[in-house]
């Protein structure tokens, strides 16, 4: 068993309030507690959010929520501290790192995420280096004391991202990846700007409220081309903007 800590706030750039964003009959971020919940794979589920009188609606909203979850608040950029704020009142070996906006989390992704990292000795395994699952699929592990000792030494824009400390020293942390086949790195089922939100809720259209295999979400955009240009012309930001 794991923590996961999902990081959220309301005050994204491209998209305010995203997280809380009804997608079907639920917010966005109720997708994410649910696949986590449905991975079963963690002890604790923590949302970490920050202090911003805006972020009470998320804290209300977890509150609310069916999932059995917890809420960490901490600073607004230094989402690192955010992480390691949740660890400290919910300690755990393993972490794992969920984001807010993806609101299509395969709970078996999860589960095969954590299982894999708990049967290798590394620091960080995740499903992004190489990509190959859609983007929006994506899961980070680490080890607590990875986490730690990035807090400690990690500077600017490696504190908002959480991970790429970890990721860009391999000299210091050991790392493993999780890759899937068929590769559908080139599709994207995040939540970043309103052309996203047009793709997730005719996804969610086709497919129901659960959260869905990867392989079905794949399947349905391979097969409807018309969902995929709905958001084929989003820039992924760089991690230099924040």
């Amino acid at each position: 068993m794991a923590v996961a800590v999902i990081q959220a706030r309301m005050g994204s750039t491209r998209l305010p309030g995203k997280v809380l964003r009804p997608l079907g009959p639920r917010s966005t971020l109720s997708w994410v507690l649910r696949a986590a919940a449905e991975s079963e794979a963690f002890a604790t589920i923590v949302v970490a959010t920050t202090t911003e009188p805006d972020d009470d609606a998320i804290a209300d909203a977890v509150a609310a929520d069916p999932v059995d979850a917890q809420v960490v608040r901490g600073p607004v950029d230094d989402v690192l501290a955010r992480y390691c704020m949740a660890v400290d009142e919910h300690p755990d070996d393993t972490v794992v790192r969920l984001t807010a906006d993806c609101p299509l989390l395969d709970p078996s992704v999860i589960a095969a995420a954590v299982a894999a990292f708990e049967a290798d000795d590394v620091d960080y395994l995740s499903t992004i280096d190489p990509r190959t699952l859609p983007r929006g699929l994506d899961v980070e592990v680490l080890s607590a004391n990875a986490l730690r000792e990035a807090d400690r030494d990690a500077t600017g824009t490696d504190r908002v991202h959480v991970t790429p400390f970890v990721r860009e020293h391999p000299d210091r942390f050991r790392s493993a990846s999780l890759t899937f086949e068929p590769p559908a790195d080139d599709l994207r089922v995040t939540l970043d700007t309103a052309e996203d939100a047009a793709l997730l809720d005719a996804v969610v259209a086709e497919l129901g409220d659960r959260p869905p295999p990867w392989r079905d979400v794949v399947a349905l955009l391979r097969a409807r081309p018309d969902l995929v240009t709905l958001n084929a012309g989003v820039r992924q930001k760089s991690p230099d903007e924040g």
